[in-house]
């Protein structure tokens, strides 16, 4: 059979980008499985990760990280939070349930808050997983928040 695709459309692998998210994952993970500590030093250590990835983000999306993760702490403060690709993200028993993912990580024009199948939203047989993030008003706050509280059942 004879291909048919155009240059514009071969497959070209990974972007630098998703190659440097997997390789920030591989090292959470030789991370998580050397540490040692108690539960609740594990947890704090992953939190100091965590808050000091945020720092790292330019500004536009350090505000909106730095908004999210005090939002997500407060409305369910059962989730640990943990790098997740470099990204700070929000677990519970080790499982993801949601993350935030930073406009400049891939180059996208905004942030997204991204939730995991293990997050309790379903509705249906077609809902949304990730949502774009622009600006956090008072409004998006309490639409986040409700989102998040659901997400933990």
């Amino acid at each position: 059979m004879q291909r048919t695709e155009s240059p514009a459309e071969e497959y070209t692998g990974f972007t630098a980008e998703e190659r440097a998210a997997m390789k920030e994952h591989a090292q959470e993970q030789k991370r998580a499985v050397a540490g040692r500590g108690s539960r609740a030093e594990k947890e704090a250590a992953a939190e100091r990760e965590v808050l000091a990835k945020i720092a790292e983000m330019p500004e536009a999306d350090r505000v909106l990280a730095e908004g999210i993760h005090a939002l997500v702490k407060a409305v369910a403060p059962d989730l640990t939070a943990k790098l997740w690709y470099g990204m700070p993200a929000y677990a519970r028993d080790g499982r993801i349930i949601c993350h935030f993912q930073s406009a400049q990580k891939f180059k996208s024009r905004y942030a997204t808050l991204g939730f995991s199948d293990q997050a309790a939203l379903d509705d249906g047989d077609v809902w949304p997983v990730a949502y774009a993030v622009k600006h956090l008003t008072p409004a998006e706050e309490e639409h986040i928040g409700a989102l998040v509280r659901r997400a933990v059942g």
